[in-house]
């Protein structure tokens, strides 16, 4: 499962070796000052949308990879039954960040 690490100008997103294979990309490296809202979605799955490009997709279980939208481009390491966190954000390679992880809510709160 990805960690989410949170430092006063930074969130740091360390993929597993098996998801960085799945998403074929690495760690995610992200300035505070990028992320627009952040908020968690109960089921990670479902709000991730658009056509798969390039990654893994198990049909509502599991989604790890990047996804293209009308427009948008999100990267998704998300699991059905566990909490997801979104981020929103603007002036980077993606428009959407969503991670599965215990902490959703606590990283959130601790982002807002």
């Amino acid at each position: 499962m990805a960690h989410v690490e949170v430092t006063a100008d930074r969130v740091r997103i360390q993929l597993t070796p098996g998801e960085k294979v799945a998403g074929l990309r690495g760690d995610l490296d992200l300035p505070r000052t990028a992320i627009r809202a952040a908020q968690v979605v109960p089921d990670g799955p479902a709000a991730v949308s658009g056509l798969r490009a390039p990654g893994l997709a198990v049909p509502r279980r599991t989604k790890i990879g990047t996804w293209r939208g009308r427009g948008s481009r999100s990267f998704a390491v998300v699991r059905r039954g566990q909490p997801t966190l979104c981020l929103s954000l603007t002036g980077e390679r993606y428009d959407r960040v969503l991670v599965s992880t215990p902490d959703a809510a606590d990283l959130a709160t601790a982002l807002s």
